[in-house]
């Protein structure tokens, strides 16, 4: 196996879009996870706009990860956190979500950084970034971010709660003044 890249995306990964697409689909079927559907046009979207970091092994992806703006940028999230089955067990989403947020604090230097998971792993890693454990209410107010809720198997418990709560732990980073 050849050794693991993790660069923050460009042009040349457009390649990648339809397989990230579906990493991201076949790792939400089969760990039943909140994970939200993104198109191939999304990530290339994503790509385009230098938000996205990207781990290679050769030519195959080994993971993916981007961030999104919310509030004016006063909100970042990181989504999209996926790691291919055949290289998982080896740290790589730690690296991956350090490397995002490391985008996030060069490119939004005062924005708060914010996720919505499921996962026991993700939150043990935004808990070594610094984030910490919050409720909805402390979340972006941004209708936009909530529409990409939508296309999650838990969005009916969203809608029923009014956006209280979910199955999702809300989790964020405040960058000290």
């Amino acid at each position: 196996m050849s050794e693991i890249t993790i660069i923050r995306a460009t042009n040349d990964d457009l390649k990648y879009a339809e397989a990230i697409s579906q990493l991201i689909d076949e790792a939400a079927k089969s760990k039943n996870s909140g994970l939200a559907h993104r198109t191939p046009e999304y990530i290339r979207e994503k790509i385009l706009q230098g938000h996205a970091v990207i781990a290679l092994s050769g030519d195959e992806i080994a993971g993916f990860c981007y961030i999104a703006t919310w509030q004016n940028n006063s909100f970042i999230s990181h989504s999209g956190l996926i790691v291919n089955p055949k290289f998982r067990g080896q740290g790589l989403a730690t690296s991956i979500k350090r490397e995002c947020f490391n985008l996030s604090r060069d490119k939004y230097p005062g924005a708060k950084i914010f996720g919505l998971t499921t996962s026991l792993a993700v939150m043990r890693i935004n808990t070594a970034l610094g984030y910490e454990p919050v409720t909805f209410s402390e979340l972006t107010t941004d209708e936009e971010f909530w529409k990409g809720c939508e296309t999650c198997a838990n969005f009916d418990i969203l809608q029923r709660t009014k956006r209280f709560n979910c199955l999702c732990t809300g989790m964020v980073y405040i960058p000290k003044k």
